[in-house]
């Protein structure tokens, strides 16, 4: 059974190659998608060569809808967006990938209920499909090459789903058990290399030895330190100074 979670339904518009239907399911599910409909494949349904690209999305392609035609797909759509890197000469809002699943959260959160169409490999959508759209998709590529592959843009689309639902961190930092270290280690850290470049004779000449130390401080703010690295920087000193007294 498809799961529970509103989204919207991602419609295959004659797609040729059952290996492009099967990417599209692994790409979809990917990022929680599982609401697909695939209208009048060249290939015929079901596909084995689907199946097998699908790999573990097969459960995906084993409840999509088939159906004839466009109509049929989004029949009970409030909203249709149609993805297509062509200039169509048709008056319609033309919104980017990123904007448009933003405008379809808006509206699934609101209780409608939104398709997304994607063309066939060689020449993307017709533009009786577009027409039936309530926007467009337009992804920003390489005008001198501006064909994509579906399941490059079911992913990319897909993507910003998830992004829109505030799924995806913009930036993290995977600890690795590590601790960050806390400002008296810091501190304690800062003194200890004050110290000893103290005493080689470091902060020269006297008169710039105080800004120079304040711009060492704010060095050792600046970085981002957990507690092993301060240790580490610690035995750094202590080793130098241990080869220095040595008379290596």
């Amino acid at each position: 059974m498809p799961s529970e979670m509103p989204q919207p339904a991602f419609v295959l518009v004659r797609p040729q190659m059952g290996e492009n239907i099967g990417a599209a399911a692994r790409a979809m599910w990917n990022f929680g998608l599982d609401r697909m409909r695939v209208v009048a494949p060249r290939d015929g349904w079901p596909n084995p060569a689907a199946v097998a690209m699908a790999s573990g999305a097969g459960r995906l392609l084993d409840e999509a809808r088939l159906v004839e035609d466009v109509t049929e797909a989004v029949a009970d759509c409030h909203y249709v967006l149609a993805t297509t890197a062509r200039v169509r000469g048709l008056t319609k809002p033309v919104l980017s990938p990123e904007r448009a699943m933003q405008e379809t959260a808006q509206r699934i959160v609101a209780g409608e209920r939104v398709a997304v169409l994607f063309g066939p490999e060689r020449s993307g959508l017709e533009n009786e499909d577009v027409a039936r759209a309530n926007a467009i998709i337009n992804v920003p590529v390489n005008p001198e090459f501006a064909s994509l592959n579906l399941a490059q843009c079911v992913l990319l689309t897909a993507y910003e789903w998830r992004r829109a639902q505030g799924g995806i961190e913009a930036e993290r930092m995977d600890m690795a058990k590590a601790v960050w270290a806390e400002q008296v280690e810091i501190e304690k850290l800062a003194d200890h290399y004050e110290e000893r470049l103290g005493q080689a004779g470091f902060f020269f000449p006297e008169a710039k030895a105080e800004n120079m130390k304040v711009n060492l401080r704010n060095m050792w703010s600046r970085m981002p330190l957990t507690r092993a690295d301060v240790q580490m920087f610690h035995g750094v000193l202590r080793q130098m100074v241990r080869w220095k007294e040595r008379g290596d």
